[in-house]
Order: C-alpha cells, then sequence, then structure tokens
C-alpha cells in the first residue's frame, strides 16, 4: 500500500470505526484477542515493536509497519500529538 492510501484508510477508521491510541492499550486488547489490526510507527523502540509483534501473532493480528514517523502517524490520524503505536479494533 502506498502512503497515502493508508492516510485515506486512516482517516476513513476515524470517522466511521473503533480505535485504540497508545502502546499499553494495544498490548491490553492483543491479550484479550481484540483488534483486526496493529499499526506501529517505524522510529517505534525495538522492545516495544518486538512485544507488539509478538502478542499479535498469538492472536493472530495483523501487523502494518507505517512508514513515516510517530509525528507523522498522528498527524494522519488528525491529532496533534505523537502516536507510536495504533489498533483497530472494528473498522
Amino acid at each position: 500500500m502506498t502512503h497515502e492510501s493508508i492516510n485515506n484508510r486512516l482517516a476513513l477508521v476515524m470517522k466511521s470505526g473503533k480505535y485504540t491510541l497508545g502502546y499499553k492499550i494495544a498490548l491490553k486488547f492483543l491479550r484479550s484477542s481484540k483488534g483486526n489490526l496493529i499499526i506501529i510507527s517505524n522510529n517505534c523502540p525495538p522492545l516495544r515493536k518486538s512485544e507488539i509483534e509478538y502478542y499479535a501473532m498469538l492472536a493472530k493480528v495483523g501487523v502494518l509497519h507505517y512508514n513515516g514517523n510517530n509525528v507523522d502517524l498522528g498527524t494522519a490520524y488528525g491529532k496533534n500529538f505523537r502516536v507510536s503505536c495504533l489498533s483497530i479494533i472494528d473498522a
């Protein structure tokens, strides 16, 4: 997927879907096997990234590596703060 199509789909999810922002909440949803997709920014710390990927593999949830940093991911989602991890619960 291209960077622009991901941003367009993020805008659509922001309007119509259920989502959570943040690392701790993403882990909470992964442990309870909820969620459809996890989006991780490219400058997320490696330990956190590997932990999220591990729990996502156990829960059989897809992981998307965003091609921008955490500021870009927050801006694409319409927030004025940094977002390193985003979990989409219901699209």
